[in-house]
């Protein structure tokens, strides 16, 4: 296998000019040229023949034997998982942009950039970086591991490790026992060996049993600080809402503490790509996303604590703070945002559920598409995050069915995601149909699929189901004082019943039934479900939270 990763440029016209812009990768990618679709083809074949892999094709905008766009999908026939780039130069950059940046919206390339015009056209490295970068994170092999995890089987506990540590972006890798990684980590392990286990730069060695386990490894509980005093904000939930509430409360001098019962970002965290998401005209992933703005709350002060699932929520009334407590402390706030989110609604058919964890995942499970190399895979679910899913699982499965039981998919899913689906060969859709059986032995094997219009049933091979059925609110653990829907959604503002107003007046658009306690994000009752307004409704409690807590003129 070749060393280092490739970068094929395709640079019919201008070689000397692609080549010295590429010339700071030479280190550490194999860096090729080739001059036509034809060659960069071969060049391709070589590659994988050789048992290398291709992170990066950067072509100019016009290529003799081919259009460059029909090019990139050969290309991404033969390495589904390289991104695509298309380096325009500056001469015909304007001309050619018209006619090739409709093709981004449709996926099929990834970038539409100005070649470099010289040194340091850091503008042009920024986005060839912000790729090979993502590429990285999602590759099956990451080139850098900073938590080894020793475990003789991949299991459910296993897998869904991976997947934590892959939502709070620490590249990671499971090894045998008798690896070298594993003889490595078993040589740090005082007693017998337990499975899995996993060791963390600058933290001992961990027998998980529980996702859990490790987030309280590697974050600590509230226990282990000093919260003897009251805080100003405890948010509840660490995704879009949470973290822009964190941000900006910290930003405006708020003492603010998180707490998430999983990993940083929510439901959001596990979507391999955003792309509609204000300011990111390339895409973010939903892990990058969360990590930015939580890097950005720990700017400026908040405190973050993961793995800590909060069951009672105590409402303090007459001035007195109100009370958070999970498994391992509690955590007294004089005001409390409220952003825990949604779960996925279960499918319920009971012999798939026994195989969760083993081909069938709840969520986008980013882990698990890397196991799917090859392999036949079904995603459940017509919303975005299923269309997010699909896209990313074909750049490792031979095949990806999305099931949805309405006539379209046009009703729940935005026209960009379902352009590129329509364009990708290796997705298809099956509308009208649900999932009513399925099997396997030890694994799923197989499902049985229903037409819901005519009841016929058809038994199809799959080794993978990703199940993302929409949204079941999770605030079991809120007080019967915070007013409700019949689903479960937590009440503001208006929405609140009118005998709960005070003085003929309803509660602030965010606020609930409690004062101090506020809801933003997917657990608010009628909440648009997207990244963008759960972001919105984090940044806009804020001053809500500022007006509660200021003292009343005199």
């Amino acid at each position: 296998m070749s060393a280092n990763p490739a970068i094929v440029l395709i640079a019919p016209d201008h070689p000397d000019d692609m080549r010295a812009g590429f010339a700071r990768y030479v280190a550490e990618y194999d860096v090729r040229l080739a001059r036509s679709c034809h060659d960069a083809v071969q060049v391709t074949h070589d590659i994988v023949a050789e048992g290398g892999t291709v992170a990066l094709f950067v072509s100019e905008s016009v290529l003799p034997d081919a259009d460059v766009l029909q090019c990139f999908h050969k290309l991404r026939e033969k390495m589904p998982t390289g991104r695509r780039v298309i380096a325009a130069h500056w001469e015909r950059f304007i001309t050619d942009a018209p006619g090739l940046r409709p093709g981004m919206a449709k996926g099929k390339y990834d970038a539409f950039l100005l070649m470099p015009r010289g040194t340091r056209d850091e503008e042009f490295h920024n986005a060839i970086t912000d790729l090979l970068s993502d590429w990285g994170s999602t590759v099956a092999d990451p080139e850098v591991v900073s938590v080894k995890i020793v475990s003789p089987v991949r299991d459910g506990l296993t897998l869904a490790i991976q997947d934590f540590f892959d939502r709070m972006g620490m590249p990671n890798k499971v090894y045998e026992p008798d690896s070298e990684g594993g003889r490595y980590v078993l040589d740090q392990w005082d007693g017998e060996p337990a499975y899995p286990l996993v060791c963390a730069i600058n933290r001992p060695v961990v027998h998980a049993t529980s996702v859990h386990d490790v987030a309280v490894a590697m974050y600590g509980a509230p226990t282990e600080l000093d919260l003897e005093h009251v805080v100003d904000l405890a948010v509840v939930g660490g995704g879009p809402a949470g973290l822009a509430a964190a941000v900006y409360a910290a930003s405006e001098g708020l003492s603010t503490v998180v707490l998430e019962a999983e990993a940083i970002g929510g439901q959001a965290g596990t979507s391999s790509m955003i792309r509609n998401y204000l300011g990111f005209p390339r895409g973010i992933s939903g892990m990058r996303l969360a990590q930015r703005a939580r890097n950005q709350a720990l700017r400026f002060g908040a405190t973050f604590f993961t793995g800590q699932v909060v069951g009672e929520l105590r409402p303090g009334f007459g001035g007195e703070p109100h009370v958070v407590c999970t498994e391992t402390g509690e955590v007294r706030a004089r005001a409390v945002v409220i952003s825990s989110g949604v779960a996925y609604r279960k499918l319920r058919v009971d012999p798939v559920e026994e195989l969760v964890g083993m081909g069938v995942y709840y969520g986008a499970a980013m882990t698990a598409a890397r196991e799917m190399e090859g392999q036949d895979v079904y995603v459940v679910g017509g919303g975005n995050s299923a269309g997010q899913a699909a896209v990313h699982l074909a750049r490792f499965a031979r095949s990806v069915t999305i099931l949805v039981r309405r006539p379209s998919l046009a009703e729940t899913m935005s026209a960009y995601l379902i352009g590129e689906i329509e364009y990708n060969s290796r997705i298809s859709v099956r509308t009208c149909t649900q999932v009513v059986d399925g099997g396997g032995d030890g694994r799923l094997e197989w499902l049985s699929l229903e037409d819901v219009r005519t009841g016929e049933r058809e038994r199809v091979a799959a080794y993978g189901l990703f199940l993302l059925l929409g949204a079941e609110p999770r605030c079991d653990w809120l007080p019967g004082a915070v007013a409700r829907d019949p689903r479960g959604f937590v009440l503001t503002g208006r929405d609140v019943p009118q005998d709960a107003w005070a003085d003929g007046l309803p509660p602030e658009p965010l606020a609930t039934t409690v004062p101090g306690i506020f809801a933003a994000g997917d657990i608010r009752a009628g909440s648009m479900k997207r990244v963008a307004s759960a972001s919105g409704e984090g940044a806009s409690v804020v001053p809500l939270v500022h007006a509660y807590l200021a003292p009343e003129a005199p």
